[in-house]
């Protein structure tokens, strides 16, 4: 078995582990073992290649060299001036932002793994022992994307500013991935501890979804702590602050080289050392319960079948007008609510479109204070709603993909001579399953924002949107739904997804401009709707020859 660099310089720690009672050999097998493991596993950011590599290619080394790339855009941060609580402060939040992230995708397969209690727990081996290796594993994982990511930022801080900086500067990524850690790991312990089984699957898609969201708001609110006066950038102390992880180590780095006397800066400071320290130690003395709880993760409750409402299947009735659709519609609707790897490939991207219209919205805003409300409730900043129809191609690409994809020789059993059925089911299935709920999000949060005014505009951006869905269909390669293995995943539609993502910028443009005429919004309206009865009409007729 191949040995690797990093278990080499473990060696040197031998004496070390075995004072604690650990069995260094045994737990440097474990480790082997996982780390060649980790040399099969395609990270995320390389998921979508469609190209099989050989299978003695390091994938995981090979995604490193993209965080090294993402590491040399932070060194202009770094390097700027002194101003190092502004500087650093978002040198730290990008650090974050891309480990979280990374953490989300690819961690949970590590931190999650029950294979060690199925294998390991059986063999006359000491669990300490085990969850050393388990832990150490973790940390080699995390310690090389860290040096990936943030060592260019501190090298070249290093040289410009110094060697205490460099010091300061790696004390804190080295606060920061404990932080990390412990926190990703609390939050699936609390998990564990309430859910079991199929439905805990389920939620920690929802956690990663979660996850993104605070990221891309915590961000957000990183960059509205400062203030620009006289083009000087300054901290006003907020208690929200104290929420913002990245301004802890930013404050620290403030105090090592600039100095300062506010108690709040203490306060930042002493939280961004302490709370990594108490977060380990929580999950070290609550491991043994993480443990026992990950044996939830091999249980598979089927649950009671619900029964159908009667409410639900006229509401299928009225949607689907013939019985092969409503087939097709329920077929679907079932797949994408209990297909976990379809769901870990689009939920992100349905997060992210929730996320994405409150961001904007965020621009148009000073502060987060009912000055800066009352300002936009006359605007038309509303209308970034349509960039939740920026996910619909990548969806509506991804539902050819399936991890049961064997099963589609049952379409070639159906007396179907046409493909409207199936098509025009799975599509009115992905509208109401996945991109109704983002738009009811959506609506009750800017409604009471702006005004019962905009319901008209609201009701246009969902004609629209179903507009957008069919061209998308229509321009996109037609495959049946859920037939192909997600290993032939290609990412080569990625001019065509552009080219798309442009036409929902084109439906806002059309939006805009019917405001600027009296009753153009409701002649447009009235032309949309038609647009969308004819196209539905015209597109969704596919033969089995134009499948592929």
């Amino acid at each position: 078995m191949q040995d690797f660099p990093s278990l080499k310089l473990l060696d040197r720690f031998e004496k070390a582990f075995t004072r604690f009672g650990i069995d260094y050999r045994v737990m440097r097998k474990i480790l082997q073992a996982k780390l060649v493991m980790d040399r099969r596993r395609v990270p995320t950011i390389f998921s979508q290649n469609n190209k099989k590599d050989k299978k003695d290619k390091n994938h995981y080394m090979l995604s490193l060299w993209i965080y090294v790339l993402f590491g040399l855009f932070l060194i202009p941060f770094t390097i700027m001036g002194d101003n190092y609580l502004f500087q650093m402060s978002l040198v730290f939040g990008m650090i974050i932002f891309f480990l979280m992230t990374s953490m989300i995708s690819d961690f949970s397969s590590v931190l999650l793994d029950i294979r060690d209690r199925n294998i390991l727990y059986p063999k006359p081996i000491d669990r300490k022992t085990i969850s050393a290796a388990k832990l150490t594993h973790i940390v080699i994982y995390l310690s090389l994307m860290t040096i990936a990511l943030a060592g260019p930022s501190i090298i070249a801080g290093l040289f410009r500013h110094g060697i205490v900086f460099f010091l300061i500067a790696l004390l804190n990524v080295i606060l920061i991935d404990l932080l990390i850690i412990a926190l990703t790991a609390l939050i699936y312990l609390i998990i564990l501890h309430f859910f079991d089984g199929e439905k805990l699957k389920d939620l920690i898609n929802y956690v990663q979804i979660g996850l993104s969201f605070s990221i891309m708001i915590g961000y957000q609110l990183l960059i509205r702590s400062f203030e620009i006066v006289d083009l000087s950038i300054s901290l006003e102390p907020a208690w929200w602050h104290i929420l913002v992880f990245p301004i802890w180590y930013g404050v620290i780095m403030e105090l090592a080289l600039n100095g300062g006397s506010q108690p709040f800066y203490f306060l930042l400071a002493g939280l961004g050392i302490v709370v990594p320290f108490v977060s380990i130690w929580i999950y070290a003395k609550f491991t043994p319960t993480f443990e026992r709880n990950l044996q939830k993760l091999s249980q598979h409750n089927k649950g009671r079948i619900k029964k159908r409402l009667k409410l639900g299947e006229s509401f299928r009735k009225f949607i689907c007008p013939t019985k092969e659709e409503r087939v097709f519609y329920q077929f679907s609707s079932l797949m994408l609510k209990n297909e976990r790897e379809f769901k870990l490939r689009v939920y992100p991207s349905l997060g992210f479109s929730i996320v994405i219209p409150f961001i904007f919205l965020f621009t148009f805003m000073d502060d987060f204070s009912w000055q800066s409300f009352n300002l936009i409730r006359e605007g038309k900043s509303y209308l970034n709603i349509y960039f939740s129809l920026l996910m619909m191609p990548t969806v509506i690409i991804t539902l050819k993909y399936s991890g049961t994809h064997k099963g589609a020789w049952v379409y070639k059993l159906t007396p179907l001579k046409n493909l409207k059925p199936i098509f025009s089911g799975t599509m009115k299935a992905f509208i109401v399953n996945l991109y109704v709920p983002i738009y009811f999000i959506l609506c009750i949060v800017f409604i009471p924002i702006y005004g019962v005014r905009i319901i008209p505009d609201l009701i246009l951006v969902f004609v629209s949107a179903m507009i957008y869905a069919v061209i998308c269909f229509a321009i996109l390669e037609k495959s049946l739904p859920f037939s192909r293995s997600f290993e032939t995943y290609s990412s080569g539609n990625g001019a065509i997804i552009f080219m798309l993502m442009l036409v929902a910028g084109l439906f806002a443009g059309l939006h805009i401009i019917s405001k600027l005429f009296p009753y153009g919004l409701y002649i447009y309206f009235a032309l949309a709707v038609l647009t969308l009865f004819l196209l539905w009409r015209k597109v969704f007729n596919v033969s089995w020859e134009k499948v592929e």
